[in-house]
């Protein structure tokens, strides 16, 4: 009988075209998808990821779950595994869970880090973007309290998305120097395509100060993409964490 569990996961997006498995393109979901079907003698197995981070975007800690026949134990399961996937790709921890659980749909708080770095880092350059740009951190902090509570965020998404609704929860967004970083955290129910990256971009014409902070909940009003600012480079992006209920 096959049981559900969860895989916590971090991976490096360098090198991967996304999460979400395509034909002709080195994905998260594929790389995993075929270890886990030759370990279990190859046959064909799915695992349903919590989202889909987009060509270059980094996890630190993120989940899948997987129906699976009970061969190993999930500290065996996690060994074996690891063994076999890219050292850009981490299982950090295996757990059971119910068995209408699901990674995507049940995940009620996801947060996302930014980082970019103003002076020249060189071992940052496959995780930070540099911009030596001149900004004020008080007005894109000033401006992220528009962003708060639940709204309608079309204006930070991707066209034509297969998504009923752009509305999202935003519990928290701040900016941070951290070391030599400045790093952007936002935390929200759930997030549109291309949004962090979006409202990243925006943030910034407010920091060099080509728009006011207020502007934001203008440009959120707009329900229009094109009033929004252009988006960040995909490698600054960190999907940080997520929580659950059950874990």
């Amino acid at each position: 009988m096959k049981k559900r569990l969860f895989f916590q996961c971090a991976y490096d997006g360098t090198k991967y075209s996304g999460w979400q498995k395509q034909p002709n393109a080195t994905t998260i979901q594929g790389e995993i998808e075929e270890r886990l079907s030759r370990l279990y003698g190859k046959q064909k197995i799915d695992i349903v990821g919590c989202g889909r981070t987009d060509a270059g975007v980094h996890a630190k800690q993120a989940y899948f779950h997987a129906d699976l026949i009970p061969q190993f134990s999930n500290e065996q399961l996690q060994f074996k595994l690891n063994n076999m996937l890219p050292l850009d790709i981490a299982i950090n921890e295996v757990l059971e869970v119910k068995e209408d659980a699901h990674a995507r749909f049940d995940a009620t708080k996801r947060t996302y880090h930014y980082f970019l770095h103003q002076k020249k880092l060189p071992f940052h350059n496959k995780d930070s973007w540099y911009y030596p740009r001149k900004i004020s951190i008080e007005k894109m902090n000033e401006a992220t309290q528009y962003l708060l509570g639940r709204q309608d965020f079309t204006s930070f998404s991707k066209l034509h998305t297969d998504v009923n609704n752009n509305f999202c929860e935003v519990y928290s967004a701040e900016w941070k120097e951290v070391g030599d970083q400045l790093r952007f955290e936002i935390s929200a129910n759930r997030f549109l395509r291309n949004m962090v990256r979006a409202i990243v971009g925006t943030l910034l014409e407010v920091g060099k100060g080509s728009i006011d902070p207020a502007e934001v909940k203008t440009i959120i009003a707009a329900k229009d993409r094109g009033a929004a600012g252009c988006s960040v480079p995909a490698k600054g992006l960190f999907l940080k964490s997520l929580e659950y209920p059950y874990i």
